[in-house]
């Protein structure tokens, strides 16, 4: 199926995000600062003019309950803003008070100050908010307040996540492969959130980047008509230290919490700071593809049933299948997983093919998306999309898994970008809820996904096979394929549709991937061949 949604005409030109933007890189081309030095700092002051805007609202609210109550005001009372899960502000470290401060003083010590003190009043993010504004000239850091002033006051929570996001989405594509690091798109993400739709629950991200997958799901919440902080318990893991801290910040901006593990060489394949297997409802990951040199040596104890390992180490060196049985481990019984993963796991040979084949065999392989290329900043090849649910073993579903293949669904963002509208989300997402039996929900896409619903699938809609698009294989049709997941194998092409090039250039460079880690695992094994025989040699 061929869905190429209009790309939309420039007019975001003329947005406050894009104009907030352009100032901020101007001011890093003044400033002469890399992507990751200027980035935390004015991430930071974003991030303040909305937690003033919060704390001005409650502080209105505790104004007006003092006029009349006995016990007096509680405007300068931290707790009566933790309550509601708004940080407190003390006066010197508000937004406002900076920006009025005269060229003449030092405004970058002024903020580093306030950054400090908000942090002494704020235990969550103890440690978190960036103190490097001595890198900008008073001048620069003064011109940054005035542009960032311009977010207006009457700006709601969400369109303020929406700024503070696109900031990220920027950031990361300046900053190459290091911003792949800690970013994964919006439109991936939203996938994720709507398919293993975490409406409450514990959920876990064993590699959580700046916190895309928490946010997103706390949006979800809050768009079906729940609190998130009330409705989610946020936990995450993340190896680099800066970027956990970036994760912290972008929970706070959303008003959330989270008991986020991060440096101090924290690492998901070796530590288990959250005692993670079997306790969580949800994760929600984009871990790094192919990583090599894993000492396996390390994880012989989390290895076998009830563990971290359950089906056992993969023989090659490569770790997408110890990420895998990472984020099945780490699910209750009824628990949903939703995570990106190289299109070459999805067909490994060898011991990788004897993993797949124990987790179809578990039931637990509910969803497989396949996604096309330039959908990340990063990388230029496509991915899969993996979908489990612990729970399926126990419905009418237990022995099927439905493929999707959404190599042509999108919109053209510009000449390298590809991304998913919200209706296109919205309707990938409800045909896995008609494959499911649940509910058509349009939450997300609105009509315009409804209406595609109905034309694929019937006024009244149903579930139905549709070549080109998805398929529903039982066990033993994907045993027949050698137990891949690879929707290419199940879907088809639709009538009349021919393989296009884009097809064949996107097999070709899965191929290429799969050829790329085998000769990189054969080199390997010639050097241990070589060390081996030079060693007999020398006895």
């Amino acid at each position: 199926m061929h869905w190429i949604a209009p790309s939309e005409k420039d007019t975001a030109t003329a947005t406050l995000e894009k104009r907030l933007w352009d100032a901020a890189d101007q001011f890093r081309a003044n400033s002469g600062l890399k992507a990751q030095e200027y980035s935390g700092p004015i991430l930071g002051l974003i991030f303040l003019r909305f937690a003033e805007l919060r704390f001005t609202t409650q502080r209105t609210k505790l104004e007006l309950a003092g006029a009349s109550s006995r016990r007096g005001s509680r405007v300068d009372d931290p707790a009566a803003y933790h309550a509601e899960s708004i940080l407190y502000l003390p006066a010197e470290s508000r937004f406002d008070y900076l920006l009025h401060r005269p060229e003449a003083e030092d405004i970058g010590a002024k903020v580093n100050a306030a950054m400090r003190d908000i942090e002494k009043h704020n235990p969550q993010l103890a440690g978190v908010l960036p103190k490097t504004y001595n890198l900008f000239t008073s001048t620069l850091l003064k011109e940054l307040l005035k542009k960032v002033s311009e977010i207006p006051a009457s700006v709601d929570y969400d369109a303020f996540g929406r700024i503070y996001e696109y900031f990220l989405g920027e950031f990361a594509r300046t900053e190459g492969q290091k911003g792949g690091e800690f970013y994964t798109p919006g439109c991936i993400v939203r996938l994720l959130t709507e398919v293993i739709e975490p409406y409450h629950g514990r959920i876990l991200d064993p590699a959580c980047g700046s916190g895309g997958m928490f946010v997103s799901s706390a949006r979800f919440v809050a768009e079906h008509q729940k609190n998130p902080a009330a409705e989610l318990s946020i936990h995450g893991v993340e190896k680099t230290d800066e970027t956990g801290r970036l994760c912290r910040l972008n929970l706070a901006v959303h008003g959330l919490e989270g008991d986020i593990r991060h440096g101090g060489n924290v690492n998901s394949y070796y530590d288990d700071p959250h005692a993670a297997t079997g306790q969580f409802d949800f994760v929600l990951a984009n871990p790094p593809f192919n990583v090599n040199a894993v000492d396996k040596e390390r994880l012989k104890d989390s290895v076998g049933p009830g563990r971290r390992f359950p089906f056992g180490l993969p023989r090659t060196d490569n770790a997408n299948y110890l990420w895998i049985q990472l984020f099945y481990s780490a699910l209750n019984a009824r628990g949903r997983a939703g995570f990106v993963m190289a299109n070459s796991a999805s067909d490994a040979r060898s011991s990788e093919q004897e993993i797949r084949q124990q987790l179809v065999e578990a039931r637990a392989v509910d969803v497989m998306v396949a996604v096309g290329p330039n959908m990340f900043y990063t990388v230029t090849l496509p991915c899969t999309l993996w979908f489990l649910d612990r729970g399926k073993a126990r419905t009418p579903r237990a022995d099927s898994v439905l493929f999707i293949d959404a190599r042509h669904i999108y919109r053209q963002v510009d000449r390298a970008h590809r991304e998913w509208t919200p209706a296109q989300i919205g309707f990938i997402a409800n045909l896995v809820r008609l494959y499911r039996g649940e509910a058509i929900d349009l939450t997300l896409g609105g009509d315009e996904a409804g209406e595609k619903i109905r034309e694929i699938f019937g006024t009244k809609p149903q579930y139905a096979d549709v070549p080109g698009l998805c398929k529903v294989a039982n066990l033993e049709a994907i045993a027949v394929q050698g137990w891949s997941l690879n929707p290419g194998r199940y879907v088809g092409v639709a009538p009349g549709e021919a393989v296009s090039d884009e097809d064949f250039k996107a097999q070709l460079e899965t191929l290429n991937e799969e050829l790329e880690i085998l000769n990189a695992q054969a080199r390997e094994l010639e050097d241990v061949i070589a060390r081996n025989v030079a060693e007999i040699l020398e006895t």
